[in-house]
């Protein structure tokens, strides 16, 4: 039972506590002890394909009734029949490590993998893109001889160190052999169970990291053409812009910026994130390649070498790639404000001439409304006093005396005014309702 103190203490915990504190812990190094041998494979089965690569390693374990981990782990070993399996769920790959422990004649002749049932092997959830066979030989053998390295090894590209506080060499040449695995050899001088564990892990984490950030490769080879006539057209569109007068041309050279910016924002798109991926996973590279502790063998290129010569190029090559897209678009945007700002400033003064126009031809609509008022109130007055000519003459006929001339006379100021002052008040109505 609980004491007070303790479920209080509980009941304070931040609800990601625990999965905080036990995730320094996750992916732990296996226990080795030479002579032994492991198959590891990365798969890129993509960000969406945790569930799949769970179902795939939960039949395994059923087939040898031995329990499965849980949905949303991300990593599990498991003791199978006579070998052991490492599980790891990365973020866009998967890796399964085979361990096969005890002596063998020859390295290669046979793999850890070899022990897996092969269905379900050949079954395993994505693309294949990291595939090595290690063999950690025992302490009590002497270091492999020349001719043995160049049996198992191409001798022509062979890269080695002595490691790990001169407790193991490593050996392996960075090239696919006809099984299409690389190798790589370990020779145990003196290392503890766990410590050979995590040199295993080390070199099989530089050469997965390392085949993973080389992906951004192809791409950035792919991108570099199209930088380079994304920039040529620009250069020719500034060249343009100074001569470039007529609004019609000025947005014209607009439209063409516009489609140069939005391919270029396409290609940042599609490589962000290969791009970004890649410099973490070469900065892993460069952290295990470090954490190997190397010395040199005579006569061979180290891990750190080989890696500065061959692999760092690359990464630059990626990285290059990947500013001068920045930069291009951030050239791309201030070519766009700065044309824009030229067509706006066109546009203004076209809308400036268009407004002294329209204001020119109101005054002369004023002016024609005004004459056009004027022959109104003459016409109105004309036909009103005319209706009332009308009227006198008809009352002259009833008998009574008035002078039809004289009350016509008298008529038109009388009705002129009125019908004056009747349209004026007509339009200084309107023209209310036009302010409200």
């Amino acid at each position: 039972m609980e004491t007070p103190i303790k479920a209080a203490a509980q009941a304070n915990d931040h609800p990601l506590r625990l999965a905080l504190a036990n995730e320094v812990h996750a992916r732990p190094f296996l226990s080795l002890a030479a002579p032994e041998r492991a198959t590891h494979l990365a798969m890129t089965s993509g960000e969406q394909g945790a569930a799949g690569d769970h179902a795939h390693l939960t039949a395994l374990c059923q087939r040898y009734g031995v329990a499965f981990p849980p949905p949303g782990a991300n990593h599990f070993v498991a003791e199978l029949d006579g070998y052991r399996l490492k599980w790891e769920r990365h973020t866009e790959f998967c890796t399964w490590t085979f361990l096969k422990a005890g002596a063998f004649a020859t390295p290669f002749a046979q793999n850890a993998i070899d022990f897996a049932p092969p269905d379900w092997v050949a079954a395993i959830p994505g693309a294949r893109l990291v595939a090595v066979h290690v063999a950690v030989l025992a302490r009590a053998d002497d270091n492999p001889s020349p001719e043995d390295l160049g049996e198992w090894l191409h001798a022509d590209y062979l890269v080695g160190s002595v490691v790990a506080g001169r407790a193991a060499t490593a050996w392996t040449d960075f090239r696919l052999h006809p099984d299409g695995f690389a190798r790589i050899v370990v020779q145990d001088h003196g290392l503890g169970t766990r410590q050979s564990g995590r040199l295993v892990q080390r070199l099989l984490e530089i050469e997965t990291y390392r085949t993973m950030a080389m992906l951004a490769l192809p791409m950035a080879r792919e991108i570099a053409p199209k930088i380079s006539t994304v920039d040529s057209d620009l250069l020719a569109i500034m060249d343009a812009m100074p001569n470039a007068q007529a609004l019609s041309e000025q947005r014209a050279l607009l439209d063409r910026l516009s489609a140069l910016a939005g391919r270029i924002e396409q290609a940042t798109a599609a490589s962000a994130f290969r791009f970004g991926a890649a410099v973490a996973y070469a900065d892993l590279v460069g952290h295990r390649t470090q954490e190997l502790r190397e010395e040199r063998i005579e006569g061979l290129q180290t891990y750190r070498e080989f890696l500065e010569r061959r692999f760092a190029p690359a990464m630059r090559t990626c990285q290059s790639t990947a500013e001068r897209l920045t930069q291009l678009s951030q050239r791309l945007t201030r070519a766009v404000a700065l044309l824009r700002t030229r067509v706006d400033i066109a546009v203004e003064a076209q809308n400036q001439a268009l407004l002294g126009s329209m204001d020119q031809r109101a005054r002369l609509q004023l002016r024609l409304q005004q004459t056009v008022e004027g022959l109104s109130v003459a016409a109105i007055t004309y036909y009103t006093v005319a209706l009332a000519a009308y009227g006198a003459r008809a009352l002259e006929t009833a008998g009574l005396h008035i002078d039809k001339d004289i009350a016509t006379g008298v008529a038109i100021p009388i009705v002129a005014v009125a019908v004056w002052l009747g349209l004026r008040r007509f339009r200084k109505s309107l023209e209310k309702d036009e302010r409200k």
